[in-house]
């Protein structure tokens, strides 16, 4: 009888530490929020939202202030509808604007808002219209090389400045 005991107050300790270790990786991964503050929709759009995921964070001044709910692809505007919950606690003028940053060189990305001066503030089922798209790698490369081959090309096109002088 006593180890039967002892038994179940193992099991009972290792799944305890499993469902601890389990929360946390969903933490961690940003998987799991448990907020149960209100919160307010509001949508954005972008031309290129890079890799943005759902579940990322909204921040403002460092401090996040929502989440992303989800992304969809408008086949009207051909941009990226973003649909952000943002905390109802934190209030943002009409003009503000958004930008998808990344944390780090080649961290996860984010949406930061930096607040605009309108007296009306953003309401539920607003949508933000002064938007920046996340800067992509593999395009500041493209941009780097296609204008280091205009430039050469321009450099061995052009006459040479030397001496024209015949002896």
């Amino acid at each position: 009888m006593q180890r039967s005991r002892n038994d179940v107050w193992v099991g009972l300790f290792v799944l305890a530490g499993a469902a601890a270790i389990l929360f946390l990786a969903l933490k961690s991964a940003n998987l799991l929020t448990l907020n149960f503050d209100k919160s307010y929709a509001v949508v954005a759009k972008f031309d290129n939202i890079g890799g943005l995921k759902p579940r990322a964070a909204v921040k403002s001044a460092g401090v996040i202030v929502g989440r992303v709910e989800n992304i969809t692809f408008d086949d009207k505007s051909y941009q990226a509808s973003v649909n952000l919950a943002m905390e109802s606690r934190y209030v943002f003028p009409k003009d503000s604007s958004l930008k998808i940053l990344t944390s780090g060189l080649l961290g996860e990305q984010y949406i930061g808002i930096e607040a605009g001066a309108d007296e009306k503030n953003l309401a539920a089922g607003d949508v933000v219209k002064q938007t920046q798209s996340a800067v992509v790698l593999e395009n500041l490369i493209s941009q780097f090389l296609y204008s280091k081959a205009a430039d050469s090309s321009s450099s061995t096109t052009a006459a040479p400045a030397g001496n024209n002088d015949k002896k």
